[in-house]
């Protein structure tokens, strides 16, 4: 199976820096985010694959025929700016999106202020499909929300063991021989992505080294029916113009 795991855009956070004060709940994109959702979206539909050339040789016309990811599945978080980033490489190709809850943000959706944080219960299901229309929402989406407000902001321990369980998921779906060829597409968060690639590999969670992913950046990672996980790449971002680069 191979697992391709997409940052978000640029957001309206990612923008403030270390700004907390005009931090939004559930920021939406940039101009600069959607442009790199854009993009992301045409590369993974007609982009040169590169990693599917090394297998020909190099005197092969195949070498002239990978273009495409050819993706099967499309998973984003609930969160806006990760249904915003989905929207476009949906529509280029031609999957409908479906919103998996567990692959949030670490935090959940809060503000805090004066070291206190408040929850909230993030966009609901009516808000959701009035914009995103073709979107796959799970039955826990309701329209309060998905996010407990009483949780007010999860910790990283709780987000680490979320990224195991949908480690443990992403695997077991490798294992089954109806699911095993699928190419799966995540788009998701840099603190999630960072737990759930050291999941993905029995690492220790914590922050003694971490997986950073840029703005719409791609790891590709291959988990085989033999239980061997493979990196095949990680952070890339050679689909985006240096007027795109953003953290």
């Amino acid at each position: 199976m191979e697992l391709y795991l997409i940052r978000h855009g640029q957001s309206v956070n990612n923008a403030l820096m270390e700004d907390q004060i005009l931090r939004d709940k559930d920021p939406e994109l940039t101009e600069v985010g959607k442009e790199q959702a854009k993009s992301t979206a045409d590369y993974l539909a007609t982009g040169l694959n590169r990693e599917q050339l090394i297998r020909y040789s190099l005197d092969v016309p195949e070498r002239q025929q990978h273009h495409g990811f050819n993706i099967t599945h499309l998973y984003c978080s609930a969160m806006y700016r990760a249904l915003q980033t989905a929207q476009p490489i949906a529509a280029a190709i031609g999957l409908k999106p479906e919103v998996w809850l567990d692959i949030h943000e670490h935090g959940g959706i809060y503000l805090k202020q004066n070291e206190v944080a408040t929850g909230y219960g993030g966009r609901g299901r009516t808000q959701i499909m009035s914009e995103f229309l073709d979107y796959v929402l799970p039955d826990k989406l309701t329209e309060e929300g998905w996010w407990n407000p009483m949780d007010g902001e999860e910790s990283l321990a709780k987000a680490q063991g979320r990224a195991i369980h949908v480690a443990l998921a992403l695997h077991r779906r490798a294992l089954d021989p109806q699911t095993a060829q699928d190419r799966v597409a995540l788009v998701t968060h840099g603190t999630f992505l960072d737990a759930l690639i050291k999941a993905l590999f029995n690492q220790l969670p914590g922050n003694g080294f971490y997986h950073t992913h840029y703005n719409t950046a791609i790891s590709r990672i291959d988990l085989s029916p033999n239980e061997e996980t493979r990196i095949r790449y990680l952070n890339r971002i050679d689909h985006l113009p240096t007027h795109l680069l953003t953290s």
